[in-house]
């Protein structure tokens, strides 16, 4: 919230220069609410930000960038409700904000953009402030579970597929192929062939027990 309400302060101030009419008087009154709600959200937001910069676990690397941030939050913690007061006093006395505030609003957003970038890092490169981070050599599926592919349909190759049981050995017991075991067609086969050559031994047998042709 602080940062889309002030971002969107900071906007409206500056583009309200370039209009006229009830349009700007309109964007006038939006900048303001917004500048003030969000300055007011911004100092809790600081405080709630040193609580995390005195708690938060942290290493050498980390603490470093915490520390870059914080350093960019408090601008933004003392430019913003100064603003915010600036823009009262004027509302109250009827004056004008002139261009020097529309120029420190310049500089508060360009504050406000690196604070939210450095916070960023903070959290997404560093992972501050995460509840827990995935450990991905820990992530093993049961037998039979898969990641989704397509629609799912297996593909050929899958029955060779080696898998591990949850222990991390091979489960050799669970994927029982019968290599040994041949075709029903090629057994009758072989048993043909078989019975061939148990003809071709008689005859020959018989045709030795006849002696020699006479010619």
């Amino acid at each position: 919230f602080t940062v889309a309400l002030l971002s969107l302060s900071v906007i409206l101030f500056v583009v309200s220069n370039f209009v006229t009419g009830i349009l700007r008087e309109q964007w006038l009154i939006v900048a303001r609410w917004s500048l003030w709600f969000g300055a007011g959200i911004t100092l809790l937001t600081g405080l709630a930000g040193l609580d995390a910069y005195n708690t938060v676990a942290h290493d050498t690397a980390s603490h470093e960038a915490m520390t870059e941030h914080r350093n960019w939050a408090i601008s933004v913690i003392i430019l913003f409700p100064l603003l915010a007061v600036w823009v009262a006093r004027c509302v109250r006395s009827g004056k004008s904000l002139g261009k020097g505030f529309i120029a420190l609003m310049l500089v508060g957003g360009v504050l406000l953009l690196s604070t939210a970038w450095h916070g960023g890092e903070v959290v997404y490169r560093y992972g501050l402030g995460v509840m827990s981070l995935p450990n991905v050599d820990s992530h093993q599926h049961a037998d039979g579970q898969a990641h989704g592919h397509g629609d799912g349909k297996k593909t050929a190759g899958d029955d060779a597929h080696a898998h591990e049981s949850k222990d991390g050995t091979p489960a050799d017991d669970e994927h029982e192929h019968a290599h040994d075991v041949g075709d029903p067609g090629m057994d009758d086969s072989m048993m043909d062939s078989s019975g061939m050559d148990d003809g071709l031994d008689e005859g020959s047998t018989a045709h030795s027990d006849t002696g020699d042709h006479d010619h």
